[in-house]
């Protein structure tokens, strides 16, 4: 599953950056990231990590994961990249998460891109995260206004 969305706001591009670049920010702005909390560092770590607890409901379906994200690249104030890196010696689905801000015309244009590789949660992840991604934007520009 890849899923893209973009988001302009009239905000500069490094406050709306430093609302991306970590991920313990985003359960202030985007509910199904139920909480984000640093995690030890592994051996090849690339950048920091974070245990990540994803929550969805869509109608009487409901999904959780926990997930261990390290940042992978971090270009400031312009580009982060989040890469699924367990360390528990088991194979997992990739989750990658991009998210990338440029100048815009009103501001900035945010764009993120999350990409997962599995199929345990197939089209109802895909559904949850559109349902999500719209209820997030007034809040992620409220976010960014207020920062």
């Amino acid at each position: 599953m890849d899923v893209t969305e973009s988001l302009e706001v009239a905000s500069a591009p490094a406050a709306v950056f430093a609302w991306v670049d970590a991920l313990d920010r985003y359960p202030r702005w985007l509910d199904i990231v139920v909480r984000a909390e640093s995690a030890d560092a592994a051996p090849g770590d690339p950048g920091p990590a974070w245990r990540v607890d994803l929550r969805g409901r869509l109608g009487p379906l409901s999904r959780a994961k926990r997930l261990r994200m390290v940042r992978t690249v971090h270009d400031a104030p312009r580009r982060a990249v989040f890469e699924r890196r367990e360390v528990d010696g088991r194979s997992h689905s990739p989750w990658v998460l991009d998210a990338t801000v440029d100048p815009a015309p009103s501001g900035a244009r945010l764009t993120m891109r999350l990409h997962y590789g599995g199929s345990l949660w197939g089209p109802v992840l895909e559904r949850m995260l559109r349902d999500e991604v719209e209820r997030s934007r007034p809040r992620l520009a409220a976010a960014v206004g207020g920062a």
